[in-house]
C-alpha cells in the first residue's frame, strides 16, 4: 500500500485484514533460522547489548515491544502484537514524500537455551501486498562464556513489484537504514532502566 498522506489506523487495519488468511510470498519459510536461500540479497547485522542477565531481560522485553521498529521514519502496526506464530503485522515507513505499508506474519519463535546461549527472537516473512518477497530474523542472544548479550538481524529478499524494481538502490539504501538504526534502537532500548 501506498498513500501521499499517513494512512489511518482504520485503513491500516482493513489492509492488514485483507492479508493476514493469505500465504506467505515466498516458499523458503523459516530459512533465516536455517540455510539461507540462493537468488536473495542477504542483511546481517549484529551489535553487542550489554552483558549478563539483566541486559538479556531487557533486550527481550524490546523485541517483545517491537522495539527495534521505533526509527521515527518507520513504525510497527501494531506494537502490541503478540511475538507468537501467526501474528500478521505492518511496517508502516514514511520515505521519499510518500508512505508504504508492508505486510508480514510471524512465521517461527525462538526460545530456547543450551550449554552455550539463551535465545530469544522471531522470524517473519512477507505478504502478498508486500513489496519484497523474503523473511527477516530478529534474535537475542547471551552467550555463557563471556557473558555478552547480542541483538542479531538476519534477512533475505529481493523486489516483488514493480515500485520496488524501479526504486532497488533506493529500497536498499533504506534496508541499510533500517539495520544500522535497528542496532541503535535496541541498544537504546536495552540502555533505559
Amino acid at each position: 500500500m501506498f498513500a501521499l498522506t499517513k494512512p489511518s489506523a482504520a485503513r491500516i487495519r482493513c489492509f492488514l485484514d485483507t492479508q493476514q488468511d493469505l500465504s506467505l510470498s515466498y516458499s523458503q519459510v523459516g530459512a533465516t533460522y536455517g540455510e539461507l536461500p540462493s537468488g536473495y540479497n542477504i542483511d546481517h547485522n549484529r551489535i553487542q547489548l550489554g552483558q549478563g542477565e539483566q541486559a538479556f531481560q531487557r533486550a527481550v522485553a524490546a523485541v517483545r515491544n517491537w522495539k527495534m521498529h521505533d526509527l521515527g521514519w518507520l513504525e510497527l502496526c501494531w506494537p502490541n502484537a503478540p511475538i507468537e506464530i501467526g501474528s500478521t503485522v505492518a511496517v508502516l515507513c514514511s520515505h521519499f514524500g510518500f508512505w508504504s505499508c508492508h505486510p508480514a506474519k510471524i512465521v517461527y519463535v525462538i526460545d530456547e537455551a543450551d550449554e552455550h546461549s539463551r535465545r530469544f527472537g522471531f522470524g517473519y516473512g512477507t505478504l502478498p501486498a508486500h513489496d519484497e518477497v523474503g523473511e527477516e530474523r530478529f534474535l537475542i542472544e547471551w552467550q555463557f562464556k563471556d557473558d555478552s548479550v547480542w541483538y542479531d538481524i538476519l534477512a533475505f529478499s529481493r523486489p516483488a513489484s514493480v515500485m520496488a524494481r524501479i526504486g532497488y538502490p533506493l529500497v536498499r539504501m533504506l534496508q541499510k537504514r533500517f539495520g544500522k538504526e535497528s542496532k541503535d534502537a535496541m541498544l537504546r532500548a536495552v540502555a533505559q532502566p
